[in-house]
């Protein structure tokens, strides 16, 4: 049985990755492994030594912290059982790719017109 730690950790290997855009193939080579052990880790199957994580982290240039944001909250809805999300919201954003998807197209816009497709998106999600 995976532990809810190495999954939210593999999510968050996954969710860096997609978002600068590397294969699982680049960070394996990246970190001297295989991309079928990456794979393993960003869902959780394997866990993922110090050293191994503190090489990730230095391939995905984030601090080795970044893997486990977010653990706090995630485990604390888990145990208040929130109210299930919308069904317009994934439960797990971060494991969504359309989402990340959107988000490093939205970040590739230049800077005055993405802040205008923001008021826009804003304004349209006021509406609904």
């Amino acid at each position: 049985m995976t532990h809810p730690v190495d999954v939210h950790v593999g999510k968050r290997i996954r969710h860096r990755r997609w978002l600068v855009g590397m294969t699982q193939q680049q960070l394996a080579e990246h970190v001297g492994i295989k991309f079928q052990q990456i794979q393993k880790y960003e869902t959780g199957a394997n866990r993922v030594s110090a050293s191994r994580l503190w090489d990730i982290a230095d391939a995905l240039e984030v601090p080795v912290s970044f893997f486990f944001e977010g653990i706090e909250s995630e485990h604390q809805a888990e145990d208040a059982a929130a109210e299930p999300a919308s069904p317009a919201m994934p439960t797990d954003i971060l494991g969504d790719k359309e989402a990340l998807d959107l988000v490093r197209s939205y970040y590739a816009i230049p800077e005055n017109q993405r802040r205008r497709l923001f008021e826009l998106a804003r304004v349209l999600s006021d509406v609904a």
